[in-house]
């Protein structure tokens, strides 16, 4: 298991394997066999379990002789494990914002980018059938942090369900980020999205019913 921030001095080899591609850019098995001073054999086994967390990729590269080789890189989803002053950034203009205009200022702000989401996500679903669409709004969520997944009912609707709070230590102070995130749901669902399980109430996930029954286009109003 990975930390979810990391930092330097590794804990284990999955953490080394990640802090060498991170600062290498690019790795074969063979250049991290020899950083880390373990077989290609253990090498191959920890890039596979990082693989299969959505860690690690990799692309074949092909030379004028010789055999291809495996060429080993970090994903979007390894990059946020890493430090980053985004979450600092953003509550400090959230407190700017509470402090200017209160409360009203900072639902005004989180609207704002919401419908920037909107105008930019939408078309990419509207030409989706309803249960392609529930995968795609998905996978939005999971590429931004929120490990989202989604199961379909035997009643015809939707679990949406999220593992991770991409913005846990915001929304404990400024809990009009929940409420924004429900709203953006539906309205790229197009569907009522009732949330059941609450993260901020100490709930293992944050999970919404999807009811299909508002419409199944797509909706930018």
């Amino acid at each position: 298991m990975v930390s979810s921030i990391l930092k330097e001095n590794p804990e284990n080899t999955h953490q080394a394997v990640l802090f060498h591609l991170k600062r290498r850019s690019e790795m074969t098995v063979a250049d991290l066999c020899e950083v880390l001073g373990i077989t290609s054999m253990a090498v191959r086994r920890h890039l596979s379990g990082l693989q299969q967390d959505g860690l690690v990729d990799c692309r074949l590269e092909r030379k004028s002789r010789g055999r291809p080789s495996y060429i080993y890189r970090l994903t979007e989803k390894a990059e946020s494990l890493f430090p980053s002053a985004v979450n600092s950034f953003a509550l400090e203009l959230l407190d700017a914002v509470y402090e200017a205009k209160g409360n009203e200022g900072v639902m005004e702000l989180l609207s704002l980018r919401n419908e920037a989401m909107l105008r930019k996500l939408l078309p990419q679903l509207e030409p989706l059938s309803f249960e392609d669409r529930i995968a795609a709004v998905v996978k939005i969520f999971s590429d931004n942090g929120y490990m989202t997944e989604f199961n379909k009912l035997e009643d015809g609707n939707f679990f949406i369900y999220q593992q991770h709070c991409a913005v846990h230590n915001l929304a404990t102070k400024y809990r009009q980020l929940c409420s924004v995130e429900s709203n953006l749901l539906e309205r790229l669902l197009g569907a009522k999205a009732t949330r059941q399980k609450y993260i901020m109430k100490n709930e293992p996930i944050c999970g919404y019913l999807v009811t299909p029954e508002v419409s199944s286009k797509v909706s930018s109003a």
